[in-house]
């Protein structure tokens, strides 16, 4: 797969990420950065800007591409751990990779065990989302399940609180239970979390809105919901 921007790409050599061919602006003048990579003894290639943006397919490389093994997702079987209290995210439905990106760099920063989504219809692991975890995709946990609902089942067996975000209910993400496993189900852009998916959750919370906007964008709600879930250790 192709990635591109510094910091992702100094993350995936941090990493040991397998990179096949590395592609940097032979105008670059980031004389840190050309450094970094001698250091770590990485090899490039020199290509022109419009070379770049050709393999990028935009313009937003920072000068620098890279051609690199795809990133491993895992199976909740592989994550899940009793013998200690582990916290999730479920993204049920998210479709936009700016999201992704921006959910993982949040997980990253509160060192979630993981994010759970579905096999179907999930964000690919792509240019995008690495670009916008800045480099955060080298460190969390991706596991792709084949259905939303199974798994919640799955982790309420072992012990998982699994909270839903829902604007209508009265409890608000204050109430998430403490010193427990919690798995937090964020919603769709539009759509917000199933029906289905509600139902099957311990608990419905909200985040408590003061103003005339009655919604926040995913990855802002899924950031405040995971500093709560922190909070609640």
């Amino acid at each position: 797969m192709i990635i591109y921007g510094k910091n992702v790409i100094k993350e995936a050599i941090f990493a040991k990420r397998t990179i096949y061919k590395l592609y940097v602006d032979d105008q670059m003048n980031d004389h840190r950065f050309l450094q970094f990579l001698a250091d770590k003894n990485i090899k490039y290639q020199k290509s022109n800007k419009n070379e770049l943006n050709k393999l990028s397919t935009q313009q937003l490389h920072q000068g620098v591409v890279a051609e690199v093994e795809d990133y491993q997702t895992y199976e909740l079987s592989d994550v899940l751990d009793q013998t200690k209290i582990q916290q999730f995210v479920i993204l049920d439905g998210i479709e936009d990779p700016h999201n992704l990106g921006a959910v993982m760099r949040t997980a990253e920063a509160v060192q979630l065990d993981g994010i759970i989504m579905s096999k179907k219809g999930a964000v690919p692991l792509n240019a995008t989302v690495a670009k916008v975890s800045s480099g955060a995709i080298e460190h969390v946990k991706i596991i792709l399940v084949s259905n939303i609902n199974q798994a919640i089942l799955e982790l309420k067996k072992k012990g998982v609180w699994v909270i839903g975000t829902d604007g209508n209910t009265e409890k608000t993400y204050d109430d998430l239970p403490k010193h427990v496993s919690l798995a937090v189900v964020m919603g769709n852009e539009g759509e917000g979390v199933r029906p289905l998916v509600k139902q099957n959750c311990d608990l419905l919370v909200k985040i408590p809105m003061y103003g005339k906007i009655n919604s926040l964008n995913v990855s802002v709600a899924a950031a405040l919901m995971m500093y709560k879930m922190k909070e609640s250790l």
